[in-house]
């Protein structure tokens, strides 16, 4: 068994670990289910929520991180619509589905809540 990866922050966790689940139900949808084209967006737009959080955190400015995250929010948003669309569809069961959205919706407070602080903070810093 592989040993668990370190991460910086609650971002990098939630985000990592989002990214494992989504890979985990792209598997099956594509091995079980012969399902190709909505898993496919649903891995691209879910493990982009944690590659653009990485790429936030070495942004060259305020505006450039906030900037990423705004991206990696819309993609947590996509990825919450492919989540609705695959259960009502009827390609993945409840708890699959109890567990994708909560963590989706976690991680879409969590980035939002960054964004804020982050306007809050450049509009401070502006004033001063």
């Amino acid at each position: 068994m592989k040993e668990k990866l370190k991460h910086k922050n609650i971002f990098e966790e939630k985000s990592f670990e989002f990214s494992l689940e989504i890979i985990k139900v792209f598997k099956h949808l594509k091995d079980k289910e012969r399902e190709f084209v909505i898993s496919k967006q649903l891995v691209r737009s879910g493990t982009a929520v944690g590659a653009l959080i990485r790429e936030a955190q070495n942004a060259e400015s305020k505006a450039d991180f906030i900037h990423k995250l705004g991206i990696s929010q819309k993609e947590c948003a996509e990825s919450l619509y492919w989540i609705d669309l695959l259960y009502y569809s009827d390609y993945i069961k409840q708890a699959e589905y109890g567990k994708l959205k909560g963590m989706a919706e976690e991680l879409l407070r969590l980035i939002r809540s960054s964004i804020l602080t982050s306007k809050s903070k450049a509009i401070k810093v502006q004033k001063s």
